[in-house]
């Protein structure tokens, strides 16, 4: 177990309204306890890497409910976390 913070980019194909399925994602990652910051090209999202893994698995399962998706996602273990994030555990 390890921290890690992952930047992910839904971009829906062929849907009418984009919404649902990036709130889908947003919803499977609350549902994980995972915070995130959202920005103007993705979300960013940060925690333990199992967690992590399953939630991003889940994510692109309930997105693609909605219709074809395509999901970027980047994964670092050395990108420091938003301010928010807990501190004292720089990798947590």
């Amino acid at each position: 177990m390890i921290g890690i913070s992952a930047q992910v980019s839904l971009y829906p194909l062929g849907q009418v309204d984009l919404a649902p399925a990036i709130q889908a994602v947003l919803d499977v990652l609350a549902a994980h306890g995972l915070p995130y910051e959202l920005g103007s090209m993705g979300t960013i999202t940060w925690g333990d890497d199992e967690v992590i893994f399953v939630a991003l698995r889940e994510a692109f399962a309930a997105a693609t409910h909605f219709g074809p998706a395509v999901m970027v996602t980047t994964i670092s273990n050395a990108c420091p976390f938003p301010k928010e994030a807990n501190t004292e555990h720089p990798h947590v």
